[in-house]
């Protein structure tokens, strides 16, 4: 796999920032990683909806990743940050495929029509942030130690109910980190054409791009912002001004 060395900075400053994020993640549920020269990995089962392991370099060894985690447990996972391991002779299948993006400094700036947009400091509004973000209930997922620092939970509310948010990330390399990105109605939509909902649906998540461009470079002044997206979601980072530089697999342990 060649990589344009312009683009694999930007690639591994991406995977850098998203495993520290992880680890980040799993620090406050009590799990720390380990970072090694091409891997983040933890040795026992990290929470749901995150990765045992980051790959940080293409150059990964599989085997030695694989050894590493908990494949016993139901759930293991890991982030091919490059694209690059053929993780099926372990037992692994892909669950979903995504490409980094990355986009320059955004301008500070008063951001356009849609929610108004603070941090979250409180345990209290926490458990609100993620109770929006997963459209059901809080589950403890992201506990209140995460608040502050280097980490900040984004909330674009509208009539005092929180209906968009991200997580903003300043690690170690010269990027912010963006992740958990969501938006949704401020009210019921009225009935309409499948049309018009798709509209909509574009509405909310460039204002929530807006949104939270506005908020990282009012915070973290100057920085680029990277993640990772796919379907509609890439369209809409696309059109908040990011550009796809490569592509990852997570895989899912089933054997």
């Amino acid at each position: 796999m060649i990589i344009p060395s312009d683009t694999r900075g930007l690639l591994a400053a991406a995977a850098r920032d998203n495993a520290e994020w992880c680890d980040a993640v799993c620090r406050a549920h009590g799990l720390p990683g380990v970072f090694g020269p091409d891997a983040w990995s933890a040795a026992r089962r990290t929470p749901p909806l995150y990765p045992d392991a980051v790959t940080l370099t293409p150059e990964a060894s599989g085997a030695a990743l694989v050894a590493g985690i908990d494949t016993g447990s139901p759930g293991c996972s890991v982030k091919d940050g490059f694209a690059a391991l053929d993780l099926v002779p372990a037992g692994f299948e892909v669950l979903f495929e995504a490409q980094w993006i990355h986009r320059p400094a955004p301008a500070a700036g008063v951001c356009g029509p849609g929610p108004e947009w603070s941090e979250v400091t409180t345990a209290g509004e926490l458990e609100a942030w993620e109770a929006a973000w997963d459209g059901g209930g809080s589950t403890g997922l992201f506990r209140p130690a995460l608040l502050g620092g280097d980490i900040a939970f984004l909330a674009g509310r509208a009539g005092g109910r929180i209906v968009a948010g991200a997580v903003a990330h300043r690690g170690s390399g010269p990027v912010v980190g963006v992740s958990n990105l969501f938006a949704h109605a401020a009210a019921d939509p009225a009935p309409g054409p499948e049309a018009r909902a798709g509209a909509a649906a574009h509405a909310r998540a460039d204002a929530a791009w807006s949104g939270v461009l506005a908020s990282i470079a009012a915070r973290w002044p100057g920085l680029p912002v990277v993640g990772y997206e796919s379907g509609d979601d890439l369209e809409a980072a696309v059109r908040a001004g990011f550009t796809p530089i490569g592509p990852l697999r997570v895989w899912l342990h089933t054997a």
